[in-house]
């Protein structure tokens, strides 16, 4: 039996375990903290309770495909509720006037209808947009996303290479450029330009590729698991734990151990050593090569990195509201008009938090009756930020640093103004902050970023970190840091991309589901 320690406790970790375990090896998860989930965390007060991670549910097929690997399916693990509208959006608000407002609802009539609606001849256009999207997502999934790069097999494949004249211009050209040629409206663009952010970039630099995105919310529909999401992370514990694996928590990493160019297991913070065949890092790639490895086992130098682009920071807003809030939907976004200077704030070389900002609201108590007292609201506010964990540390009620939490009160009022909740500041009662240096101090996270290696053409596909050392053997990588990317489905997948690897497989699809899954 082979015996396999996994770094790390989030979904990427927690995923790799279950499926090794139902491989057969013989697993120890070893987390840091005291709990579960990494960025897709829980925190709890005074009767509300926050998701401080991951909101969005896409991508279904991947979360079924994953559960099927382990006999099972996501309707007997998970309480999936479909959401309408998909979301909400509104604009910047002109001085004296109500912002902009749309309802997105999905489905291919509904888009199509609501896009002709604000500019004429938009309808048949983003049609084809959607076609093209969806032709790309299926390129991705059935050709990119499960491939572990061992091989350019895959990318030889006649099948692929015939579609090169298609592809090429879609990895050549910025997303921004595509969505700028085919709609005028400012706020149509915006909302083809915003899955930019999942992917930890901007629509001014990630390739058009990634307009499959809009196949996800606007063809394919928005989901959300009744609970949270640390449901999801509570359904992968569960399968983990039913094949054996042992969670250890409180138990950081001191260093992997090492036998000439063999992982032989870990040290941990307090001693312990744990042998092991194989080690699997879900930690952050940065912080596994330059903390756990000698300078002589780094496949990465520091230099390396500095070329390298984060994801942008977060500013996190955890608010506790009395009272209802029908003026947002479960998922709101806020679209400053300035988008160029927006990103650039984030991204450029002269970086500040963005001022008006534009940021993420999600309101799960609009869906879910467990996360918030009757009569109360849950809300979680993301406002994408630089990578600085200079900014500095959040905190509860009001305690975070000044910077921080002067950004956060900004914030407040913004969504107050623009949203039409005139009072939304009195009736907080409860209130916590996450900043980049929380990121960094509680996750590892290089530069206190917030959700990885940027999805930008130099850091997609073949050229991401793979997922296994080039000078250990033995020392396998999942999570956001390396292939295939940013995400809870892209975490799962980087997971079946360690089995692929162990088994050598190098197929560029997904494995092949055990005929039994979900009986």
């Amino acid at each position: 039996m082979t015996r396999t320690v996994v770094i790390g406790g989030g979904i990427a970790g927690l995923a790799t375990a279950a499926l090794l375990a139902d491989e057969g090896h013989e697993v120890t998860l070893v987390e840091a903290r005291d709990e579960l989930g990494g960025r897709a965390g829980s925190w709890e007060s005074e009767g509300f309770r926050f998701d401080t991670g991951p909101s969005w549910y896409l991508m279904p097929e991947v979360f079924e495909h994953f559960f099927a690997l382990l006999g099972t399916s996501a309707a007997a693990e998970l309480d999936l509720v479909p959401l309408n509208p998909a979301y909400r959006v509104y604009g910047e608000p002109v001085a004296g006037a109500a912002a902009d407002t749309l309802d997105i609802v999905s489905g291919r009539d509904a888009a199509t209808a609501l896009f002709e609606a604000r500019e004429p001849g938009a309808g048949a256009r983003l049609a084809a947009y959607l076609d093209s999207a969806g032709d790309a997502y299926d390129l991705a999934v059935t050709r990119f996303l499960y491939d572990t790069y061992e091989t350019t097999a895959g990318l030889r494949d006649p099948a692929l290479l015939r579609r090169l004249p298609q592809l090429l211009p879609l990895l050549t050209r910025k997303l921004s450029t595509l969505v700028e040629r085919e709609f005028q409206d400012p706020l149509l663009r915006q909302v083809l330009g915003y899955p930019a952010v999942f992917l930890g970039s901007s629509p001014f630099d990630v390739p058009s590729l990634y307009h499959l995105m809009s196949h996800l919310d606007l063809d394919e529909g928005v989901l959300y698991p009744r609970g949270g999401f640390t449901t999801v992370i509570a359904a992968i514990e569960r399968l983990a734990r039913e094949r054996g694996v042992t969670i250890r928590t409180g138990s950081g990493v001191a260093r992997i151990r090492t036998s000439g160019r063999q992982a032989t297991g870990v040290t941990l913070v307090d001693g312990t050593i744990i042998d092991a065949d194989v080690v699997v890092s879900a930690a952050d790639l940065h912080h596994t090569e330059t903390a756990l490895l000698p300078p002589s086992l780094r496949e990465r130098s520091e230099r390396w990195w500095h070329k390298r682009t984060p994801s942008p920071g977060a500013l996190l807003l955890m608010l506790g509201v009395e009272g209802e809030l029908p003026q947002l939907a479960h998922h709101t976004l806020l679209f400053s008009d300035d988008w160029h200077e927006n990103f650039s704030d984030i991204f450029g070389s002269d970086t500040r938090i963005p001022e008006p900002a534009s940021l993420y609201i999600c309101r799960p108590s609009a869906t879910d009756d467990t996360v918030a007292p009757a009569g109360s609201e849950n809300l979680f506010v993301l406002v994408p930020i630089p990578a600085d964990p200079g900014l500095g540390h959040g905190g509860v009620g009001g305690t975070g640093d000044a910077l921080i939490e002067r950004a956060a009160d900004e914030v407040i009022a913004q969504i107050s103004a623009w949203c039409g909740i005139p009072d939304l500041a009195e009736r907080v009662r409860v209130r916590r902050t996450v900043a980049p240096a929380d990121f960094e101090a509680d996750l590892h996270a290089w530069r206190g970023n917030s959700l990885g290696l940027a999805h930008t053409l130099g850091q997609s596909a073949m050229f991401r970190p793979r997922n296994a050392s080039t000078k250990v053997d033995g020392l396998y990588y999942a999570g956001t840091s390396v292939l295939p990317g940013i995400g809870l489905p892209m975490c799962l997948i980087s997971a079946e991309l360690v089995v692929k690897r162990l088994r050598g497989d190098r197929t560029p699809g997904p494995l092949p589901v055990p005929a039994t899954a979900g009986a």
